[in-house]
């Protein structure tokens, strides 16, 4: 099975940035999309970026506009880059890569904890 290795989180202060990456361990045959969700305590799962293989991006509304979503110069690499954190970004963020034309064909990362706090 393909895996995804995460990096980039850690602990930041409220109006700092930290960036996100995620790389898968082998080259996919059909990247159809990568991005992250995110979970916290008490929270429900929701999906913070998105970009699809044609260079489409999709942003969750609390975080756009402070959110980029990039893909690196490797193949099947993406970058979420957060700027001007809030402590309601605080969260276990997950990244997936989606290979095949359906939600099922999806492979997740570990998660990566950021956390925005004084």
């Amino acid at each position: 099975q393909v895996r995804l290795e995460e990096s980039g989180g850690g602990l930041v202060q409220p109006g700092g940035s930290l960036r996100l990456s995620c790389a898968a361990s082998e080259s996919i045959f059909s990247n159809y999309a990568m991005g992250w969700y995110r979970q916290a305590p008490g929270k429900q799962r929701e999906l913070v970026a998105e970009i699809t293989s044609g260079g489409t991006t999709n942003y969750a509304d609390s975080v756009k506009g402070r959110f980029t979503i990039s893909r690196e110069n490797a193949e099947n690499t993406v970058a979420l880059q957060m700027d001007s954190l809030k402590p309601e970004d605080t969260a276990r963020y997950y990244c997936y890569i989606q290979y095949g034309s359906d939600i099922q064909y999806r492979s997740w990362g570990q998660g990566s904890q950021v956390t925005v706090s004084l």
